[in-house]
């Protein structure tokens, strides 16, 4: 079924079967599994049981279909959409007219499964991991077993005897691919599992140690503060899931108010009372991401919608700051991969 609903400010929505999210406006940024994304506009969003999103701003207005039939996620084409291995399973919606055309004639339908093939069609047209069909469904047994086994401290055997059946050389295949190692695909997991323990739920931070496969909690603390740059009982103070996060708020307000007259990365620290190092430090860990490229995100969202609003690209250049259109469009294209021509085209 889909629906259209309008997300409380910094509620956490607890996904608890495959769901698709559209997200037809908003400001701000959103957070899925402790990572927030400024990126979001013009992505449709696919999230697998177990995950969360969380909306940053009170002014989202998102289109969801919940998958009931859990028959189509035994195809194993489909996994590409919700277990992505290293960010958000997204497919890039200005891209996919298809995507577009079904869900413009299907807001109130019953039947929405369809949306499950275009999708992943358009999701391997992307293509990117730069693979070939065979080596993604590896990729995707080596996410599988990541899944099923990473409470378990599995040594370098323990692994290749996993994944050798494939018949490819997986550990080779997934670094060149996904550009991470098998085992650090599997230390990022259990790390985040570890976070949702500790953040969701009233364990000891000894419980949660030994949940995850740690027979030393001291151990555990160690190896979740080089990852995260806190301490679980940290973590577990910092992440109030109950309690609005007023920096994010706070700053993400101030880029949406300035950014067209100022990028000084000292404006926006006297702004928030903070030194420069600080604020980017904050920034990073609260947003992932540094302020310039938040910066750039705002400048390249105004643009867009001007462009696309046909506005002449020398008024989007003014607007935006810039001295002279020429470095307008050479910042777009950097930042796009495409010329502001191009774009409105």
């Amino acid at each position: 079924m889909v629906k259209k609903f309008y997300p409380e400010i910094d509620n956490v929505y607890f996904i608890n079967q495959y769901t698709f999210f559209h997200i037809l406006s908003g400001s701000g940024s959103i957070q899925v599994d402790f990572k927030n994304y400024t990126d979001w506009q013009d992505k449709a969003i696919y999230l697998e049981q177990g995950q969360y999103i969380k909306f940053l701003s009170d002014d989202f207005e998102v289109r969801k279909i919940e998958f009931h039939d859990k028959q189509q996620f035994y195809n194993k084409e489909v996994r590409v959409l919700f277990k992505h291995l290293v960010s958000l399973g997204y497919i890039d919606f200005t891209e996919c007219a298809d995507c577009q055309n079904f869900l413009s004639k299907t807001i109130f339908s019953d039947d929405a499964s369809d949306i499950i093939d275009i999708s992943s069609k358009q999701w391997y047209w992307q293509n990117p991991f730069h693979a070939n069909k065979n080596e993604y469904q590896v990729i995707f047994d080596v996410k599988e077993i990541i899944d099923n086994e990473f409470k378990n401290q599995l040594s370098n055997a323990d692994l290749t005897n996993l994944i050798s059946e494939n018949g490819y050389e997986a550990q080779a295949l997934v670094k060149d691919k996904v550009g991470l190692t098998i085992k650090s695909l599997f230390s990022n997991k259990r790390i985040l599992e570890s976070k949702k323990e500790i953040a969701f739920t009233d364990k000891s931070i000894q419980e949660v140690a030994f949940d995850m496969g740690y027979k030393d909690p001291a151990y555990f603390n160690r190896v979740f503060k080089n990852n995260t740059s806190l301490t679980p009982a940290e973590f577990r103070k910092n992440f109030n899931f109950q309690t609005s996060d007023t920096f994010t708020q706070n700053i993400l307000e101030l880029l949406k108010l300035h950014h067209t007259e100022n990028r000084s990365l000292e404006f926006y620290a006297d702004k928030m009372n903070l030194s420069v190092k600080a604020l980017s430090k904050k920034t990073r860990i609260k947003l992932n991401a540094s302020l310039g490229q938040l910066i750039r995100n705002e400048l390249l969202n105004t643009a867009k919608r001007m462009l696309l609003q046909g506005a002449p690209i020398k008024e989007v250049a003014f607007k935006l700051g810039f001295e002279e259109a020429n470095h307008f469009s050479a910042f777009f294209k950097r930042y796009s991969n495409q010329t502001p021509s191009e774009f409105k085209n």
